[in-house]
């Protein structure tokens, strides 16, 4: 009997793994999953130290193609009403730095894809940060596509990117601690969609 238990949990499990291993991307339209993506910025701090945020919640759509990734869509919003830098009373300065109240999210368009690598690439779009549109250019890499091993679960696909952005090309220079932290903010994140 126990050699029978033995044999269903070893199947059960090879079938979990089997069902969670990478399979070729999907075309279609994902929706990004806030559960599992996210965006954290990084800053120099007197030139001694790097220090990190984590912004709001990433909302959007991505309208994917694997053998034409320069058809490629994505439009994406962040919360800029919710900041997390693990200090409170920054976290709030931060909120009314960017004026949440007025701009409660940035918005992220794509207008051009470039496949550089066999999983890499560049994104550019506007970015919409505090009321100021700019051209950014994010650097990406696909992490694999995905059926999750449990039932009834959406078909996922993952990237991840990076970005250097400037606060001054967006007018992000008034406060009284502008002059001790860098004008360059490096974005890395981590992004996830679930397929329609």
């Amino acid at each position: 009997m126990k050699t029978i238990v033995r044999a269903v949990v070893v199947l059960v499990l090879a079938a979990s793994v089997a069902g969670f291993a990478p399979v070729p991307a999907k075309k279609g339209t994902y929706k990004i999953d806030p559960r599992h993506s996210q965006i954290l910025f990084e800053i120099q701090h007197m030139k001694l130290s790097d220090f990190f945020g984590r912004l709001g919640p990433v909302s959007g759509m991505l309208t994917f193609d694997p053998d034409a990734p320069e058809k490629s869509t994505l439009d994406a919003a962040v919360d800029m009403t919710t900041i997390d830098t693990h200090v409170p009373q920054l976290d709030k300065e931060l909120v009314e730095f960017f004026n949440g109240a007025k701009f409660p999210s940035a918005t992220f368009k794509a207008t051009g894809i470039t496949r550089t690598g066999e999983s890499t690439g560049t994104v550019t779009g506007d970015l919409t940060l505090a009321g100021v549109t700019k051209p950014v250019t994010l650097n990406v890499t696909f992490k694999g596509a995905r059926n999750p091993p449990i039932p009834l679960q959406p078909y996922r696909i993952g990237f991840n990117g990076t970005a250097t952005i400037k606060r001054s090309d967006f007018d992000l220079t008034h406060t009284m601690w502008s002059g001790i932290v860098a004008d360059e903010v490096t974005l890395l994140i981590e992004a996830e969609g679930e397929l329609q």
